[in-house]
């Protein structure tokens, strides 16, 4: 596992490794089964607000610390901290990461908030876009939003919503409203990531699995029957990127949407903090970012192994009394869990200055 380290962390960040065994370091198992693994939906607080072209609803899915005063007077702000989570294609507050991120952080006493974009979290766009990679001027909105009750605000970002927030940091600069930030598995250079989803496995096993609901979506859209047919032809993400997310996003192609969204050519622009998580197997991302792609505020975290918004453990906990074996020894309890990833973020939040209220 290599990390590099940035110069403004309030103390040393040194995140425990991720070691799957053996049996468990196939970055396709990492990527499927954590959903098997989540807890439970914790019991979200939804807010609803419009979008930044003030057409479609926003769902603004809460897990309270405690309770949040009404009040929306500048010296009434909620000085707990919120981190905000926004999400990957086609996720939403019941991805199994969401889940796993809500009780981390609301074990730490920090307030917890999932920020849907278009179309996601159960509320259908209303208007001609959607969401896209590279729409950091909605990332700023939904941030804008939350800063009018929170006066500490920091950020995580998941695959697609990860480069979002990764290109918003960047581009932002000093007036990012997050003091700081975590993406996981972000796709920063988004044409070698199309590339690798074009590899035959991810092809197979993952296109179905991400296009098929989009599709759904955009038929039931506001489109021509030329769009409809078109649509209906799409076999890669990459098509539908074409046909459909960047002439409804204005981009000239899918080429240029993958060009000028991507958030690599912005990291050097970072001035508050902000970690970046991949695995060297992920079968998504394509290119990910080195040291020299980077500024002294980020700091970059690459492991072994992990997949995609993996990071499933095997671990070996306390011993079980009751548990016995044929020659009398205590049996220990074996199980999964998807923790690694949530508890890299606290230990990165907390390494910047974000106390935990526990």
């Amino acid at each position: 596992m290599h990390t590099s380290k940035p110069s403004n962390t309030a103390k040393p960040f040194a995140p425990a490794p991720f070691k799957p065994p053996f049996w468990l370091t196939n970055p396709h198992l990492q990527s499927i089964l954590p959903k098997f693994f989540a807890p439970k939906t914790p019991n979200y607080r939804r807010v609803i607000r419009k979008d930044s072209l003030d057409e479609t609803d926003i769902a603004y899915d809460f897990y309270d610390a405690h309770l949040v005063s009404t009040s929306t007077e500048a010296d009434q702000l909620e000085e707990t901290p919120l981190i905000v989570l926004f999400h990957g294609m086609e996720g939403s507050s019941d991805s199994h990461y969401a889940r796993a991120l809500a009780y981390q952080m609301h074990s730490e006493g920090w307030h917890f908030v999932v920020a849907h974009f278009r179309s996601c979290g159960g509320i259908p766009a209303n208007g001609q876009v959607f969401y896209n990679a590279g729409d950091t001027s909605e990332v700023h909105h939904m941030l804008q939003n939350l800063r009018e009750k929170y006066a500490n605000i920091y950020a995580v970002g998941v695959s697609l919503g990860g480069n979002a927030l990764a290109k918003y940091m960047g581009e932002y600069g000093d007036d990012a409203i997050c003091k700081g930030a975590a993406v996981i598995s972000a796709p920063v250079d988004m044409s070698s990531a199309a590339i690798t989803m074009h590899n035959f496995l991810s092809h197979r096993i993952y296109t179905p699995y991400l296009l098929n609901p989009i599709i759904k979506k955009a038929l039931a859209n506001d489109i021509t029957k030329e769009e409809i047919a078109s649509i209906k032809s799409v076999k890669r993400i990459s098509d539908f990127d074409h046909i459909f997310t960047a002439p409804r996003h204005g981009y000239r192609s899918n080429n240029d949407y993958y060009r000028t969204s991507s958030a690599l050519p912005y990291l050097l622009n970072v001035t508050h903090p902000l970690l970046l998580i991949s695995a060297k197997d992920d079968p998504f991302i394509g290119f990910t970012a080195t040291p020299n792609d980077v500024s002294d505020s980020v700091t970059i975290l690459e492991t072994d192994h992990g997949g995609h918004i993996g990071y499933l453990r095997y671990r070996s906990d306390s011993t079980q009394p009751d548990a016995k074996q044929a020659n009398g020894k205590q049996s220990k309890a074996q199980k999964f869990d998807i923790n690694w990833v949530p508890e890299t973020v606290s230990a990165y939040f907390q390494s910047i200055g974000v106390k935990s209220n526990k």
